[in-house]
């Protein structure tokens, strides 16, 4: 493929989509993602796309919102091992709210397996992967459906998830910073993801590493409201995403990486059990919101978790974070 054409094709998924990645790129176009990179800095000198964090969006600072169909093909690899760890967290007989998106409906399909769980969600997807789990009680939200990503928005949404309290709440969405927080393109789905986090004593964001640094119109969920990311492993060459994840676990973050497949070492010969998904756990810095009674214990300080090590063992745990 000459270099115009291989331009053209990324253009045009970027147009379709409102941000990919350099690793679906380079998968597309069948180049290296050196090559890819290379074309989108020469697609940027010409104002056609902006350069992210180991991506390419839309121009103009704020991604648009993909469709169902764009975003169940991007990243899929990613959002399977995310949801795998994430599932890891969630306890029998636990009550729990999941947010739409691609991402938690791949979460929904390993929650059918845990006994006991109540799911509350406003996303018809996730309802459908749990519609056979028959030791798995759904509760769908009211709301006018939206059909762009099956789920349930407005007024109707947010008045039945009033009075609600669960232990967890998992949410995807659009863009991740450190600055912003969580975020998303459209204002209705934003405003029922802010009443889903309202319900909950923890929050649990699901967000590949594509979306690190991107930032959306509507703010969701702010930093320092979130408890944990769970994420998959950037690019070696990603330090944008590195950096963006050392700024979230510096505001009191707690970052889970999903890395190695089951039965295997993790990177950084982390030992996994058998049939669990393998996770790497940072130390973290910063407040989080009070202890309540009946969910995760309190995470503990930056000066609690880093103070206790000495200067070199900080250095090199600081170091590996942005390795992830």
């Amino acid at each position: 493929m000459f270099a115009a054409e291989r331009r053209q094709l990324i253009l045009e998924m970027v147009r379709a989509n409102g941000a990919v990645s350099l690793r679906e790129l380079a998968r597309v176009v069948q180049t290296s993602e050196v090559t890819v990179r290379r074309d989108v800095r020469a697609l940027e000198a010409e104002g056609l796309l902006d350069r992210r964090h180991g991506g390419a969006v839309l121009p103009g600072g704020f991604t648009r919102e993909s469709g169902f169909p764009q975003k169940s093909h991007l990243a899929t690899a990613e959002k399977t091992a995310i949801a795998d760890l994430a599932a890891s967290f969630v306890e029998e007989g636990e009550a729990i709210v999941v947010g739409a998106g691609t991402t938690t409906q791949e979460l929904a399909r390993r929650l059918a397996r845990v006994p006991g769980l109540t799911v509350v969600t406003n996303s018809l997807l996730v309802a459908q992967a749990l519609a056979h789990a028959n030791r798995v009680e759904v509760v769908m939200t009211g709301g006018t459906l939206r059909g762009s990503n099956y789920a349930l928005v407005g007024s109707g949404a947010e008045q039945s998830l009033q009075g609600l309290r669960v232990s967890r709440a998992f949410l995807s969405g659009s863009g991740l910073t450190a600055e912003r927080g969580l975020s998303t393109s459209n204002m209705l789905s934003a405003s029922v993801d802010r009443a889903l986090v309202q319900a909950a004593a923890e929050v649990v964001v699901l967000a590949d590493h594509t979306k690190l640094g991107t930032d959306t119109m509507f703010q969701t969920v702010p930093t320092d409201v979130i408890t944990r990311l769970v994420t998959d492993e950037p690019p070696a060459h990603d330090d944008r995403a590195g950096t963006e994840l050392q700024a979230l676990a510096d505001q009191g973050v707690q970052i889970s990486v999903a890395g190695a497949v089951a039965g295997t070492g993790g990177a950084g010969g982390d030992a996994v059990q058998a049939g669990r998904p393998a996770r790497r756990d940072s130390a973290l810095p910063g407040p989080r919101r009070g202890h309540v009674p009946g969910g995760a214990p309190q995470l503990r300080s930056a000066s609690t978790v880093l103070g206790e090590q000495p200067p070199g063992e900080r250095a090199a745990r600081v170091a590996d974070l942005r390795r992830r």
